[in-house]
């Protein structure tokens, strides 16, 4: 396991037993762990855990990250964010739908895809710099036409 896995790992165990909210915070929190890691690491980090900001019953804002993916959905201006600043281009092929990012941003926006639950989508395959979205039957282009949209380049 790698040592950014392990530290997102450690991430999500802190953003779920305490109220954690700031990134400064957090990295204080990695620190008592004995986790080096800047703020600038941990907001890349906090990203791609697909970590957003929710109102507690106190009224305070606390990073949490959506545990199962089928159950918890990344917010439509999250998926606008995510593919409007990383997707540069969408393209289909049947019922592939193939999007390109710049190098070693395809992760990050698989793994917003795949919180999101857009109805046709089975699931992704990324790489460094392009992902396959693998689409249900004939939905391909409905489905890249979403894409594109959210992305902003339609």
């Amino acid at each position: 396991m790698s040592a950014k896995t392990q530290r997102q790992h450690r991430i999500t165990k802190l953003l779920a037993d305490h109220a954690v909210t700031s990134q400064s915070r957090l990295v204080d929190l990695l620190a008592a762990e004995d986790v080096t890691a800047t703020q600038a690491t941990v907001s890349r980090d906090l990203e791609e855990l697909g970590a957003i900001k929710v109102r507690t019953g106190g009224g305070d804002s606390v990073y949490a990250v959506p545990e199962l993916p089928t159950e918890h959905h990344a917010p439509t201006d999250h998926m606008r964010r995510v593919l409007g600043e990383w997707v540069v281009e969408v393209a289909r092929s049947g019922d592939l739908v193939v999007l390109r990012t710049p190098p070693g941003s395809a992760h990050v926006v698989a793994s917003a895809i795949d919180r999101t639950g857009i109805d046709g989508v089975l699931g992704t395959v990324a790489g460094d710099d392009t992902l396959i979205l693998v689409i249900d039957e004939n939905h391909g282009e409905r489905v890249a036409a979403t894409i594109r949209e959210l992305a902003g380049l339609s």
